[in-house]
């Protein structure tokens, strides 16, 4: 079984889920996407780490970090490696000296400490191709790189970052919207 090296595209309410969001990761080298509902909480302490938000006071992953670290551990890396009935499981990868141990843990709390580490997310390759969705917008760029239409690729590049704008709003994350409407000026203009 392989394991393939996943990002973080990002946070999205999800209304079929009673307030809960989605967190969508995308492949890094390839054109799939895992969304996965997370609760409220955890979608809290993952944007406030990827937007580099300091509370006052320590959040729940970050008194887990700190306890890590107290141990002379450190969070390697985190692999979501398993799917059932509609429930994703993963495990944390951590060392400590010369000794590795591995976690169980529900992907939105390995995924929260793996950001607070630097970890790199990594998803099953079973789990992928269970759950993972090819993207319109990676089709369209492929099909532009074939075809060779510069033009097709560059307003492709530029409908991702205009759909990333919209999920930026929508989710109040105002800071990550203003960088991609800037983003977006450039490119238009």
């Amino acid at each position: 079984m392989q394991n393939i090296r996943m990002d973080i595209l990002g946070l999205s309410t999800s209304p079929s889920s009673g307030g809960a969001y989605a967190l969508i990761l995308s492949e890094m080298e390839g054109n799939r996407r895992l969304p996965i509902i997370i609760g409220t909480f955890e979608a809290q302490a993952i944007a406030l780490e990827l937007e580099s938000i300091k509370p006052p006071r320590p959040m729940t992953h970050d008194l887990l970090k700190n306890m890590v670290l107290s141990f002379n551990s450190n969070v390697e890396q985190v692999i979501i490696n398993d799917l059932n009935e509609g429930t994703f499981f993963a495990q944390i990868h951590c060392s400590r000296d010369s000794e590795s141990f591995e976690l169980d843990a529900r992907p939105s709390d390995a995924i929260a400490l793996a950001i607070r580490f630097g970890a790199p997310i990594f998803v099953n390759s079973t789990v992928l191709d269970e759950a993972g969705i090819e993207t319109e917008e990676t089709l369209e760029k492929t099909e532009s790189k074939v075809k060779g239409d510069e033009g097709k690729k560059e307003m492709s590049k530029l409908e991702a970052l205009e759909k990333e704008l919209k999920t930026a709003v929508e989710t109040e994350n105002y800071e990550k919207a203003a960088k991609l409407r800037d983003q977006i000026q450039k490119m238009k203009g």
